[in-house]
Protein backbone atom coordinates (compact mmCIF):
# COMPACT_ATOMS: atom_id res chain seq x y z
CA UNK A 1 0.00 0.00 0.00
CA UNK A 2 1.28 3.30 -1.06
CA UNK A 3 0.58 7.09 0.28
CA UNK A 4 -0.15 7.72 -3.43
CA UNK A 5 -2.93 4.87 -3.25
CA UNK A 6 -4.54 6.67 -0.22
CA UNK A 7 -4.46 9.39 -1.90
CA UNK A 8 -6.48 8.44 -4.50
CA UNK A 9 -8.59 6.72 -2.57
CA UNK A 10 -9.74 9.13 -0.15
CA UNK A 11 -10.11 12.16 -3.21
CA UNK A 12 -12.69 9.25 -4.68
CA UNK A 13 -14.54 8.87 -1.51
CA UNK A 14 -14.74 12.25 -0.85
CA UNK A 15 -16.29 13.12 -3.96
CA UNK A 16 -17.84 9.84 -4.69
CA UNK A 17 -16.78 10.16 -8.32
CA UNK A 18 -13.21 8.63 -10.23
CA UNK A 19 -13.44 11.11 -12.76
CA UNK A 20 -13.20 14.52 -10.47
CA UNK A 21 -10.69 12.97 -7.71
CA UNK A 22 -8.33 11.80 -10.89
CA UNK A 23 -8.78 16.04 -12.60
CA UNK A 24 -8.04 17.56 -8.64
CA UNK A 25 -4.99 15.14 -8.17
CA UNK A 26 -3.63 15.87 -11.84
CA UNK A 27 -4.04 11.95 -12.71
CA UNK A 28 -5.04 10.01 -15.70
CA UNK A 29 -8.81 8.57 -14.60
CA UNK A 30 -7.47 5.33 -15.38
CA UNK A 31 -4.44 5.80 -13.25
CA UNK A 32 -6.73 6.48 -10.45
CA UNK A 33 -9.21 3.90 -11.35
CA UNK A 34 -6.16 1.11 -11.22
CA UNK A 35 -4.83 2.85 -7.98
CA UNK A 36 -8.15 1.58 -6.31
CA UNK A 37 -8.38 -1.15 -8.13
CA UNK A 38 -5.03 -2.31 -7.37
CA UNK A 39 -6.12 -1.87 -3.29
CA UNK A 40 -8.98 -3.59 -3.63
CA UNK A 41 -7.34 -6.83 -5.25
CA UNK A 42 -3.76 -6.81 -3.05
CA UNK A 43 -6.58 -7.01 -0.07
CA UNK A 44 -9.38 -8.36 -1.71
CA UNK A 45 -11.75 -5.99 -0.24
CA UNK A 46 -14.44 -3.94 -1.85
CA UNK A 47 -14.23 -0.29 -1.22
CA UNK A 48 -17.06 0.87 -3.34
CA UNK A 49 -20.21 -0.18 -4.72
CA UNK A 50 -20.04 0.61 -8.83
CA UNK A 51 -24.06 1.88 -8.67
CA UNK A 52 -25.18 2.32 -13.00
CA UNK A 53 -22.36 5.32 -13.57
CA UNK A 54 -22.01 6.14 -10.15
CA UNK A 55 -20.06 4.60 -7.20
CA UNK A 56 -20.66 4.77 -3.59
CA UNK A 57 -18.61 3.53 -0.78
CA UNK A 58 -19.12 0.46 0.99
CA UNK A 59 -19.22 -0.85 4.73
CA UNK A 60 -15.18 -1.46 4.44
CA UNK A 61 -14.72 1.43 2.53
CA UNK A 62 -16.37 3.82 4.92
CA UNK A 63 -14.26 2.25 7.94
CA UNK A 64 -10.93 2.38 6.06
CA UNK A 65 -11.80 6.25 5.09
CA UNK A 66 -11.15 7.42 8.56
CA UNK A 67 -7.57 5.29 8.82
CA UNK A 68 -6.57 6.43 5.15
CA UNK A 69 -6.94 10.22 6.12
CA UNK A 70 -5.51 9.22 9.81
CA UNK A 71 -2.38 7.94 7.82
CA UNK A 72 -1.90 10.61 5.46
CA UNK A 73 -2.35 13.29 8.03
CA UNK A 74 0.80 11.84 9.98
CA UNK A 75 2.58 11.97 6.46
CA UNK A 76 2.10 15.07 5.71
CA UNK A 77 3.20 15.98 9.53
CA UNK A 78 6.22 14.09 8.91
CA UNK A 79 7.17 15.73 6.24
CA UNK A 80 6.43 19.07 7.89
CA UNK A 81 9.20 17.80 10.40
CA UNK A 82 11.75 17.43 7.47
CA UNK A 83 11.26 20.62 5.95
CA UNK A 84 11.92 22.41 10.17
CA UNK A 85 14.59 20.30 10.46
CA UNK A 86 16.09 21.63 7.29
CA UNK A 87 15.31 25.24 7.85
CA UNK A 88 12.62 25.08 5.49
CA UNK A 89 9.32 26.56 5.90
CA UNK A 90 7.27 24.39 3.71
CA UNK A 91 4.62 21.44 4.14
CA UNK A 92 1.07 21.09 5.31
CA UNK A 93 -0.74 21.52 8.71
CA UNK A 94 -3.94 19.60 9.07
CA UNK A 95 -6.26 21.67 11.22
CA UNK A 96 -10.28 20.51 12.16
CA UNK A 97 -12.63 23.18 13.67
CA UNK A 98 -16.06 22.98 14.55
CA UNK A 99 -18.67 25.12 12.13
CA UNK A 100 -19.04 28.29 13.59
CA UNK A 101 -15.65 28.57 14.13
CA UNK A 102 -14.50 27.55 11.02
CA UNK A 103 -17.30 29.81 9.03
CA UNK A 104 -16.55 32.19 11.42
CA UNK A 105 -13.94 32.99 13.66
CA UNK A 106 -10.81 30.82 12.39
CA UNK A 107 -10.57 32.47 9.10
CA UNK A 108 -8.73 35.63 9.52
CA UNK A 109 -6.05 33.75 12.01
CA UNK A 110 -5.30 31.55 9.22
CA UNK A 111 -5.00 34.61 6.85
CA UNK A 112 -2.79 35.96 9.30
CA UNK A 113 -0.61 32.44 9.24
CA UNK A 114 -0.37 32.87 5.49
CA UNK A 115 1.60 36.10 5.86
CA UNK A 116 3.58 34.70 8.16
CA UNK A 117 4.45 31.03 6.87
CA UNK A 118 3.50 31.34 3.38
CA UNK A 119 4.86 28.04 1.95
CA UNK A 120 3.00 26.12 4.56
CA UNK A 121 -0.18 24.83 3.53
CA UNK A 122 -3.13 24.86 5.78
CA UNK A 123 -5.90 22.33 5.04
CA UNK A 124 -8.97 23.08 7.26
CA UNK A 125 -11.93 20.67 7.96
CA UNK A 126 -15.35 21.43 9.09
CA UNK A 127 -17.21 19.19 11.26
CA UNK A 128 -19.05 19.38 14.74
CA UNK A 129 -17.09 19.25 18.25
CA UNK A 130 -17.42 15.67 18.56
CA UNK A 131 -15.61 15.28 15.24
CA UNK A 132 -13.04 17.56 15.67
CA UNK A 133 -11.79 15.95 19.05
CA UNK A 134 -12.01 12.37 16.98
CA UNK A 135 -9.92 13.71 14.40
CA UNK A 136 -7.32 15.03 16.96
CA UNK A 137 -7.49 12.06 18.87
CA UNK A 138 -6.58 9.57 16.06
CA UNK A 139 -4.03 11.52 14.39
CA UNK A 140 -5.88 12.96 11.49
CA UNK A 141 -5.43 16.74 12.88
CA UNK A 142 -2.78 18.06 14.62
CA UNK A 143 -5.17 20.86 16.06
CA UNK A 144 -8.57 21.09 16.63
CA UNK A 145 -10.68 24.35 17.53
CA UNK A 146 -14.01 23.62 19.12
CA UNK A 147 -16.64 25.40 21.20
CA UNK A 148 -16.62 23.91 24.13
CA UNK A 149 -14.44 21.97 26.51
CA UNK A 150 -13.68 18.43 25.62
CA UNK A 151 -13.00 15.30 27.93
CA UNK A 152 -11.06 13.15 26.90
CA UNK A 153 -8.49 10.98 27.91
CA UNK A 154 -5.85 12.02 24.98
CA UNK A 155 -6.38 15.43 24.85
CA UNK A 156 -4.74 18.68 25.80
CA UNK A 157 -7.10 21.64 25.46
CA UNK A 158 -6.77 25.45 26.12
CA UNK A 159 -9.41 28.36 26.30
CA UNK A 160 -8.13 31.02 23.24
CA UNK A 161 -11.83 32.95 22.74
CA UNK A 162 -14.97 33.95 24.41
CA UNK A 163 -18.08 33.85 21.79
CA UNK A 164 -21.77 35.16 22.59
CA UNK A 165 -24.96 32.75 22.63
CA UNK A 166 -27.92 34.58 21.63
CA UNK A 167 -31.50 33.52 21.20
CA UNK A 168 -33.45 34.52 17.65
CA UNK A 169 -36.54 34.03 16.25
CA UNK A 170 -38.52 35.07 12.89
CA UNK A 171 -39.94 38.47 12.51
CA UNK A 172 -43.51 36.94 13.24
CA UNK A 173 -42.90 34.70 16.14
CA UNK A 174 -44.45 36.22 18.92
CA UNK A 175 -41.57 37.25 20.69
CA UNK A 176 -40.00 38.90 17.81
CA UNK A 177 -41.93 42.23 19.34
CA UNK A 178 -39.50 42.59 22.93
CA UNK A 179 -41.90 41.27 25.14
CA UNK A 180 -40.09 39.85 28.17
CA UNK A 181 -39.69 36.60 27.80
CA UNK A 182 -39.23 34.37 31.30
CA UNK A 183 -36.92 30.72 31.92
CA UNK A 184 -40.12 28.92 31.66
CA UNK A 185 -41.57 30.67 28.18
CA UNK A 186 -38.77 28.61 26.49
CA UNK A 187 -40.14 25.46 26.93
CA UNK A 188 -43.24 26.96 25.37
CA UNK A 189 -42.00 27.71 21.53
CA UNK A 190 -40.52 24.82 19.14
CA UNK A 191 -37.15 24.98 18.60
CA UNK A 192 -34.42 24.48 15.68
CA UNK A 193 -31.37 22.76 16.56
CA UNK A 194 -28.05 21.78 15.50
CA UNK A 195 -27.25 17.81 15.93
CA UNK A 196 -26.05 16.20 19.26
CA UNK A 197 -22.74 16.60 19.25
CA UNK A 198 -22.72 20.26 18.46
CA UNK A 199 -20.88 22.58 20.36
CA UNK A 200 -23.35 25.01 19.85
CA UNK A 201 -26.06 22.80 21.24
CA UNK A 202 -24.16 21.33 23.43
CA UNK A 203 -23.28 25.08 25.16
CA UNK A 204 -26.83 25.29 25.16
CA UNK A 205 -28.52 22.50 26.48
CA UNK A 206 -25.84 23.14 29.59
CA UNK A 207 -26.89 26.44 29.93
CA UNK A 208 -30.41 25.69 30.45
CA UNK A 209 -29.88 23.25 33.11
CA UNK A 210 -27.14 25.45 34.84
CA UNK A 211 -28.81 28.80 34.65
CA UNK A 212 -32.28 28.23 34.38
CA UNK A 213 -33.08 25.19 35.88
CA UNK A 214 -34.57 23.82 32.89
CA UNK A 215 -34.14 19.97 31.47
CA UNK A 216 -33.04 20.23 27.97
CA UNK A 217 -35.45 17.28 27.59
CA UNK A 218 -38.55 19.01 28.03
CA UNK A 219 -37.72 21.08 25.07
CA UNK A 220 -39.75 20.91 21.76
CA UNK A 221 -37.90 20.86 19.38
CA UNK A 222 -39.11 20.80 15.97
CA UNK A 223 -35.91 19.97 13.61
CA UNK A 224 -32.63 19.11 13.88
CA UNK A 225 -29.70 20.52 11.52
CA UNK A 226 -26.83 19.73 10.57
CA UNK A 227 -24.91 23.66 9.79
CA UNK A 228 -25.28 27.06 11.36
CA UNK A 229 -26.67 28.31 8.00
CA UNK A 230 -29.57 25.84 7.93
CA UNK A 231 -30.62 26.59 11.29
CA UNK A 232 -30.67 30.24 10.75
CA UNK A 233 -32.64 30.30 7.39
CA UNK A 234 -35.34 27.66 9.47
CA UNK A 235 -36.01 29.94 12.23
CA UNK A 236 -36.16 32.90 9.58
CA UNK A 237 -38.51 31.21 7.42
CA UNK A 238 -40.53 31.18 10.20
CA UNK A 239 -39.98 28.13 12.22
CA UNK A 240 -39.63 28.63 16.10
CA UNK A 241 -36.79 29.79 17.81
CA UNK A 242 -32.95 28.67 18.24
CA UNK A 243 -29.74 29.74 20.27
CA UNK A 244 -26.55 30.40 18.31
CA UNK A 245 -23.49 32.19 18.04
CA UNK A 246 -24.16 35.88 18.02
CA UNK A 247 -21.31 35.79 14.72
CA UNK A 248 -23.97 33.34 13.14
CA UNK A 249 -26.95 35.73 13.51
CA UNK A 250 -25.25 38.67 12.68
CA UNK A 251 -26.37 38.49 9.09
CA UNK A 252 -29.79 37.78 9.12
CA UNK A 253 -30.65 40.72 12.35
CA UNK A 254 -28.49 42.98 9.75
CA UNK A 255 -31.02 42.41 6.94
CA UNK A 256 -33.84 42.26 9.06
CA UNK A 257 -34.65 38.27 8.76
CA UNK A 258 -34.50 37.84 12.43
CA UNK A 259 -35.05 39.28 16.12
CA UNK A 260 -33.10 39.24 19.09
CA UNK A 261 -34.69 37.98 22.09
CA UNK A 262 -33.26 39.64 25.24
CA UNK A 263 -32.83 36.16 27.28
CA UNK A 264 -29.08 36.27 28.88
CA UNK A 265 -27.12 32.78 27.47
CA UNK A 266 -23.65 33.43 29.13
CA UNK A 267 -20.57 33.85 27.03
CA UNK A 268 -19.02 30.34 26.06
CA UNK A 269 -15.12 29.64 25.96
CA UNK A 270 -13.48 28.48 22.35
CA UNK A 271 -10.99 26.08 22.93
CA UNK A 272 -8.08 24.41 21.19
CA UNK A 273 -7.17 20.71 21.39
CA UNK A 274 -3.95 18.67 20.60
CA UNK A 275 -2.85 15.23 21.15
CA UNK A 276 -1.28 14.91 24.76
CA UNK A 277 1.54 12.57 23.56
CA UNK A 278 2.34 14.68 19.86
CA UNK A 279 4.07 17.77 20.40
CA UNK A 280 3.09 19.94 18.14
CA UNK A 281 5.49 21.49 15.00
CA UNK A 282 6.63 24.48 14.67
CA UNK A 283 3.80 25.41 12.06
CA UNK A 284 1.19 24.55 14.44
CA UNK A 285 2.83 26.40 17.21
CA UNK A 286 2.83 29.43 14.58
CA UNK A 287 -0.66 29.24 14.43
CA UNK A 288 -1.06 29.10 18.30
CA UNK A 289 0.55 32.12 18.21
CA UNK A 290 -1.01 33.98 15.70
CA UNK A 291 -4.20 33.02 17.45
CA UNK A 292 -3.23 34.07 20.41
CA UNK A 293 -1.92 37.51 19.38
CA UNK A 294 -5.45 38.03 17.72
CA UNK A 295 -4.75 37.07 14.47
CA UNK A 296 -1.67 39.72 14.05
CA UNK A 297 1.49 37.58 12.22
CA UNK A 298 4.72 36.67 13.47
CA UNK A 299 6.82 33.29 13.63
CA UNK A 300 7.24 33.63 17.54
CA UNK A 301 6.50 29.80 18.97
CA UNK A 302 3.84 29.40 20.76
CA UNK A 303 3.26 28.50 24.35
CA UNK A 304 2.55 24.62 24.81
CA UNK A 305 -1.07 24.08 25.58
Amino acid sequence: MTLDQLRVFVAVAERQHVTQAAQALNLAQSAASAAIAALEEQYATKLFHRVGRGIELTEAGRLFLSEAKAVLARAAAAELALAELGGLRRGTLNVHASQTIAGYWLPRHLVAFHRAWPEVEIRMTAGNTAQVAAAVADGAAELGFVEGAVTHPALLGTAIARDRLVLVVGPEHPWAGGAAVAPADLLRTEWVLREPGSGTRSAFEAALVETFGLSPARLSVAMELPTNEAVRAAVAAGLGATVISASVAAPGLEAGLLRLVEVPFPDRAYWVLRHRDRAPGRAAEGLLAVVAGGGRGGKGRAGRA
